[in-house]
């Protein structure tokens, strides 16, 4: 039998590397032994992959837990500073931005508002610079930059980071892959890789690597902001589809005869349950109520409010009983103002879901995101650290050392 070739010897340790990144990213710290049954190399292998992963700085070898005898064993940790991903979830009336290390570590955060009218493309890029630089002044000296991540209310393209279509924020065809990098060079010097992607897609990603999701295989995350999103896992991998565009189920149309949507439609499912819908219908002013301030009054007795929940609970129910049967998922995580309105509505929801296919709602449960309101954000680092788990040394070879002006 022949011997590997260099250029195969090369693709397994680079693969072997992946995987053992992967782990201690997704699982963080854990021991030489765990990494050994893990990836089903020998001990001495492993060995050789965390010590090149260690002079990489990507890992460090700690002191665990102490057993009942003896000194307390060695596990290998992640380095969150040693590669950091700056991310944005731009929504419609706020930007909200972080640096995540590897690991999944928020190692700065910050939220900035901003007006729903006049929001333009290039308004968002500016703000994004400008937290930028807070969030690098935030963070320890000399972190390695791998790339930035943004997501967005809309339909992107996701070979350039071109918005087709954000109707809530009213962009249209607008090229932010290519505007977020430019200015990011401009400010920096220099600028790393930039992955735009929707809102939703990325919050499905985020669950589904470590939030309320984890360990479930098919999965579809709804995003709540203004509008409704859809970000969906099946068998482990996100739906892509023909052009990158799918999963819009906040604008499948539920009533022909319905509300005109910002989409152009008729009677989408987000001109029901989306957050201005939810707060019109409880007779408050959509531009300065949120669906918790719906969710207080109904607490105190306020019958439109009440109201107001009970038909978002009766639509919410009705179209995820649409996707169960489509499906088929594990579990449905409801995002943004969603997850607000899922203690108040879960009874009338769950006997909507009841009308679906019996063997699929047997299967799926109806949570509330594990990340809270920053799935998407954490996913849109996700986005970014796709780039370095598969070739981590080249990845940090491209990467930019921050340091704050």
């Amino acid at each position: 039998m022949e011997a590997l070739s260099a250029a195969t010897q090369d693709e397994v340790r680079r693969h072997n590397l992946a995987r053992i990144l992967r782990r201690l990213h997704v699982g963080g710290p854990t021991s030489r032994s765990d990494l050994v049954a893990f990836t089903g190399l020998n001990r001495s292998t492993v060995g050789v992959l965390v010590a090149e992963l260690a002079d990489a700085g990507l890992v460090v070898e700690q002191a665990g837990a102490t057993g009942s005898v003896g000194r307390p064993s060695l596990v290998v940790a992640p380095v969150p500073e040693s590669a950091v991903a700056i991310a944005f979830d731009v929504r419609v009336e706020r930007l909200v931005g972080a640096v995540v290390g590897f690991g999944g570590q928020v190692l700065a955060r910050q939220e900035q508002v901003h007006r729903r009218s006049g929001f333009k493309p290039s308004t968002g890029v500016k703000q994004m610079v400008s937290m930028a630089h807070a969030l690098v002044a935030a963070v320890p000296t000399g972190v390695r930059w791998i790339g930035t991540g943004v997501g967005v209310p809309g339909i992107v393209d996701l070979s350039d980071g071109l918005v087709r279509l954000a109707p809530n924020l009213g962009w249209v065809d607008a090229p932010l892959g290519e505007m977020v990098t430019e200015a990011l060079e401009i400010d920096f010097g220099s600028s790393p890789a930039t992955v735009i992607g929707n809102d939703a897609d990325l919050g499905a990603v985020a669950e589904h690597v470590r939030g309320a999701a984890a360990g479930s295989r098919n999965v579809i995350y709804l995003s709540g902001e203004v509008g409704v999103g859809g970000g969906i896992v099946l068998d482990g991998r996100l739906m892509s589809s023909a052009g990158g565009y799918g999963g819009e189920v906040g604008h499948m149309v539920m009533n022909p005869l319905g509300e005109v949507c910002r989409c152009g439609s008729r009677g989408c499912w987000e001109t029901m349950i989306g957050r201005d819908a939810i707060v019109r219908g409880a007779g408050l002013v959509a531009e300065s109520a949120e669906v918790i301030d719906v969710v207080r009054a109904a607490d105190l007795g306020d019958t439109q409010a009440k109201q107001s929940l009970a038909d978002a609970g009766d639509w919410l129910g009705t179209g995820i009983g649409n996707l169960v049967n489509i499906f088929n998922p594990e579990v449905i995580v409801l995002g943004g103002h969603l997850g607000d309105l899922l203690p108040q509505v879960s009874g009338v929801l769950f006997d909507r879901v009841g009308n679906s296919i019996r063997p699929s709602r047997e299967q799926v449960t109806v949570v509330a995101p594990g990340l809270g309101r920053d799935s998407t954000l954490i996913g849109a680092a996700e986005g970014v650290f796709a780039s370095l788990l598969p070739d981590p040394l080249g990845a940090l070879a491209r990467s930019i050392t921050l340091v704050p002006r």
